[in-house]
């Protein structure tokens, strides 16, 4: 069973931190408050396995400065931030420092649990690549996903270091079984896209026209996801079964 995300509630408002984390709480997520940005980032490291949700205005550090903090620690970190009424400005820069997205009070709680869903989802996907580049840098690791000690098994290990660093297209071949998709997600930890979006499309699994729609738009007002070529923007795209197009 997957372990609840925790969400860091950051407000000097009791009634307020207590209402989001009640909600948040009933629909699963394993949830902690901080009355402040200073109580919060005695808690908060570089690999907190969560995301966090701040009011901007609070007295001391504000969460604009509370923000950069968070962002100079961890710039992968999930930051939702909540703006009061007309502050849509502050909200912008808050977006520019590197904040997730915001919200405006006074919100619906279910665009809450959306947005929640989404940092979640980044930030459980951002986890899973940190511990798999670790474990690609730890011989003994990288042994056990990688199974061989064949010169043919030594060279992959080499080549997917070296062309985790490249900049290009890459074609993985092989037998089904065989773990081109583990190579795949090797190729996405080991180099500069590690943290950043891993879109996986099978291509033998849609239709041509769902494919190129899923692939390229245009999305449906109701989709919460982007076309993927957009979504995967700075991280990687793999298209498994590209024989299918």
């Amino acid at each position: 069973m997957q372990k609840a995300m925790k969400i860091a509630i950051v407000d000097d408002e009791q009634d307020m931190r207590q209402s989001i984390s009640q909600w948040l709480a009933l629909s699963g997520y394993d949830t902690e408050t901080f009355p402040s940005a200073e109580e919060a980032l005695k808690k908060l490291g570089p690999d907190y396995p969560g995301i966090v949700i701040s009011d901007i205005k609070m007295p001391g550090m504000d969460g604009m400065a509370f923000l950069k903090k968070l962002m100079g620690s961890d710039s992968s970190l999930p930051v939702i931030m909540i703006t009061g009424h007309g502050d849509v400005p502050m909200a912008v820069e808050a977006m520019r420092l590197g904040a997730f997205d915001f919200l405006e009070k006074p919100f619906n709680p279910d665009k809450m649990t959306q947005l929640a869903k989404k940092a979640a989802n980044a930030r459980r996907l951002t986890m899973d690549n940190r511990q798999l580049r670790k474990e690609l840098s730890d011989g003994g690791q990288l042994m056990k996903k990688l199974i061989g000690t064949s010169p043919v098994m030594e060279r992959l290990r080499e080549d997917i270091l070296d062309l985790g660093q490249a900049d290009g297209h890459v074609l993985i071949d092989g037998e089904t079984g065989t773990g081109k998709t583990l190579v795949a997600h090797a190729l996405h930890a080991v180099g500069a896209r590690a943290g950043k979006k891993f879109v996986l499309i099978s291509c033998a699994a849609l239709e041509e026209e769902q494919l190129s729609k899923r692939l390229f738009g245009p999305m449906q007002p109701e989709d919460i996801q982007l076309p993927a070529i957009e979504e995967a923007r700075g991280g990687t795209l793999v298209l498994e079964d590209v024989e299918a197009l």
